[in-house]
């Protein structure tokens, strides 16, 4: 695996990775992985990627209050289809139903273009995925969006609230994507890693070409994307021991 081969890497700055929030993810859903996050050092969150909360048009819900009373007067009717446990869409519909206390019905899938379909066809009620997955469904109207699972509006669908705004007080479940080198990388060489990084983030072109991706820039700090991963890391691990959620067989 690549975190794997980067963690053992030797500390010149010719090794890096473009580590996933699954990092932060893992360390508390399985018992034992082949590195430890002591062995990688942080250079920038470059890109995050709100999930976005979306139903099948024939759900009779138009907000996120709307769905949660829907729910709450049919317990284990409605269901949520996810691309595996671990992933972003499946701990945002934990966190959804922990928050809300709802009972909706897990369905995992094994990746989320399988579970778009079925959501089409109404097979499932409801799905968390990456934007980037259903952005041109959402702006056609083929599925209802009801809220975005970042702390800020998405740029391009603004007028679609968040979870934050919609009844969940710090509801956020992102995916991301960040630069990381071997620990003990000397500083100067993780320093120059970073404005480079940021200089090449921050081009008109880059910036443009993700956000049509579903891709907010970040290019934060070393700092700053260390104090992202013991946040989130935190997170997780508290949702997932309370939800009892295990890995896959």
């Amino acid at each position: 695996m690549a975190i794997e081969r980067a963690a053992k890497a030797a500390p010149d700055g010719y090794t890096l990775v473009m580590a996933s929030n699954a990092i932060v993810i893992n360390p508390s859903l399985y018992e034992k992985l082949p590195y430890e996050m002591s062995e990688l050092a942080p250079i920038s969150l470059a890109v995050s990627m709100p999930c976005i909360l979306v139903v099948n048009n024939n759900v009779p819900a138009r907000s996120v209050q709307e769905l949660v009373t829907l729910a709450r007067s049919q317990p284990g009717k409605l269901t949520y289809g996810h691309a595996g446990v671990g992933t972003p869409a499946h701990l945002a519909g934990e966190l959804f139903k922990m928050k809300a206390s709802l009972d909706i019905q897990q369905v995992p899938y094994r990746g989320m273009p399988l579970a778009v379909p079925d959501l089409l066809a109404g097979h499932i009620s409801m799905i968390f995925p990456n934007i980037s997955v259903v952005l041109p469904l959402a702006r056609e109207g083929t599925v209802r969006a009801l809220a975005v699972t970042s702390l800020k509006r998405f740029g391009l669908l603004p007028d679609l609230p968040t979870m934050h705004e919609s009844g969940f007080p710090g509801f956020e479940a992102t995916a991301w994507f960040g630069l990381m080198v071997p620990a003990g990388t000397p500083p100067a060489i993780i320093d120059r890693l970073h404005r480079e990084a940021a200089r090449v983030l921050a081009l008109g072109d880059v910036r443009a070409h993700l956000g049509e991706l579903g891709m907010d820039v970040v290019a934060n700090t070393p700092a700053e994307f260390a104090g992202v991963i013991r946040t989130e890391t935190e997170q997780w691990a508290n949702l997932i021991k309370d939800a009892g959620i295990k890995p896959a067989d």
